[in-house]
């Protein structure tokens, strides 16, 4: 190469560098711009409004490149699509089932809480938030069984002996519900966790299996994928396989298959559970993903699936509207929505825990017991917040693979109430969100260890709430 075609190089690729280097200068500029565009528009907007109209308070989410927007009533989709344009972000979701509510990403580079006050800011917006971190309600430490291990004996939650130092008749009477009925294939129970082991040998046969009859589910942004067994909304994957173990613990509890001379009884021989994994191997999850899975159950239901139970193992101390927003939608459709109180031993009325603390007519927030009906040290309650209480301390129920494991937690004392639930519709399948709710919570044990704790004072009882006592 002769010196003038180097130096021509030369001059062309030191062009190219300052021009990049101007180029970011210019993306940092608009950035900046775009940060005192908001803070303008928060201010001005925090003159006229009250903060809570709009801004959904937090200082922790999961994704710093997304949020969930709900844009007011009669917004039009061009504007909306014109307001993400106009700041260099994307809309990424729109949930149908929750009118104007959107996910957007893209965010500039911006955190969310910042593009949150943003959006919230301008007129168009109800409220706008961060795209939250879930947890799952962290069980303490239990052990593994294998299957020829496992006795109904174990399973103090259903009959209480006294086993293990247990008080005899601490259990929820199961006995007396299953002279009346053991269930029912026709109802279906969506386990909204981290998965379910749908081949686990006490599952398999009371796994929910999509019609053949009905089309693959369809997602605008996703496209069609084969949902075979549920939803997964973690990957592209789409199978709702659980690779933690909690979402099989809580599925074995609903309806591990009864009297089958293996493994343990579920507190349905027969029922259809539904797998809504949003939780991954490491048990987090986003709200954004918890609203896509309990969207595909809304969807699913539309299109005549007897879906009629979330049972819901976690939970946050963030208080998400757009979650909120969608459980209540589950509700109009006639889904109830049980959900664990939480592990954090704490008066739920002062702090509230989510989703279980959503003031909502489809919600049942649950504490968990010990073997001698004591309220768990664990426990969350709350004389207001807290609705009723179930076993959740050393539970046997299934795991990954073919294993079985003992696990405690309010997760545990879910499922339970979950389950007497689905027993309930069993034999009463026309029954209301109201009037499902209502029997649960009318047919409760009262305790004096739950008085002014848990807003029923009692435990659940199978027998009383299906009509067998």
């Amino acid at each position: 190469m002769n010196r003038q075609n180097f130096l021509g190089h030369l001059a062309l690729a030191l062009t190219l560098i300052v021009l990049a280097g101007f180029a970011g200068q210019i993306r940092r500029w608009q950035n900046k711009a775009r940060v005192e565009r908001a803070a303008s528009r928060v201010a001005k907007f925090e003159k006229e409004y009250t903060r809570e109209r709009a801004i959904v308070a937090s200082n922790s989410y999961a994704d710093e490149a997304e949020v969930l927007v709900r844009f007011r009533s009669g917004t039009t989709i061009e504007r909306i699509k014109a307001l993400v344009l106009r700041n260099n972000d994307r809309l990424e979701d729109e949930y149908e089932n929750v009118s104007g509510l959107m996910a957007i990403d893209d965010l500039d580079g911006l955190d969310a809480e910042t593009v949150a006050r943003e959006y919230a800011a301008l007129g168009e917006v109800e409220y706008a938030e961060p795209n939250y971190e879930i947890h799952l309600q962290h069980s303490s430490p239990g052990k593994h069984k294998h299957a020829n291990d496992v006795k109904f004996g174990e399973q103090w939650s259903l009959e209480n002996t006294g086993q293990d130092g247990g008080t005899a008749k601490a259990d929820i009477s199961i006995l007396s519900a299953w002279s009346k009925t053991t269930g029912s294939s026709k109802i279906v129970v969506a386990v909204l966790d981290s998965g379910v082991n749908y081949t686990h040998p006490d599952l398999i046969r009371n796994i929910w299996v999509r019609p053949a009859d009905m089309s693959p589910y369809f997602d605008d942004e996703l496209g069609e994928f084969n949902d075979l067994h549920g939803f997964n909304a973690t990957d592209n994957q789409r199978d709702p396989m659980d690779d933690n173990g909690h979402g099989t613990h809580c599925a074995g509890i609903i309806g591990a298959e009864g009297d089958n001379n293996f493994g343990i009884a579920g507190i349905n021989w027969n029922v259809e559970i539904m797998p809504l994994k949003f939780l991954n191997a490491n048990g987090s999850g986003t709200t954004k993903d918890a609203i896509e899975a309990i969207n595909y159950a809304i969807e699913r239901k539309r299109a005549g699936v007897n879906l009629r139970i979330i049972s819901a193992s976690w939970g946050s101390t963030q208080k998400s509207k757009a979650l909120s927003d969608t459980i209540k939608k589950a509700g109009d459709e006639g889904i109830i929505f049980i959900a664990a109180a939480g592990n954090s031993s704490e008066d739920s009325d002062k702090r509230p825990h989510f989703p279980a603390g959503y003031n909502l007519p489809n919600m049942v927030s649950v504490a968990a017991l010990d073997r001698n009906d004591n309220l768990a040290g664990f426990s969350n309650y709350g004389a207001k917040s807290v609705h009723i209480a179930a076993p959740g301390r050393e539970i046997l129920s299934t795991w990954l693979n073919e294993e079985f494991y003992v696990a405690s937690g309010t997760s545990m004392a879910t499922p339970e109430v979950a389950g007497v639930a689905a027993l309930i519709l069993s034999v009463n399948p026309k029954m209301s969100v109201k009037e499902l709710r209502d029997k649960l919570f009318d047919s409760v044990d009262k305790l004096d260890s739950l008085t002014g704790k848990v807003a029923t004072g009692g435990r659940i009882n199978a027998a009383k709430a299906v009509g067998a006592e």
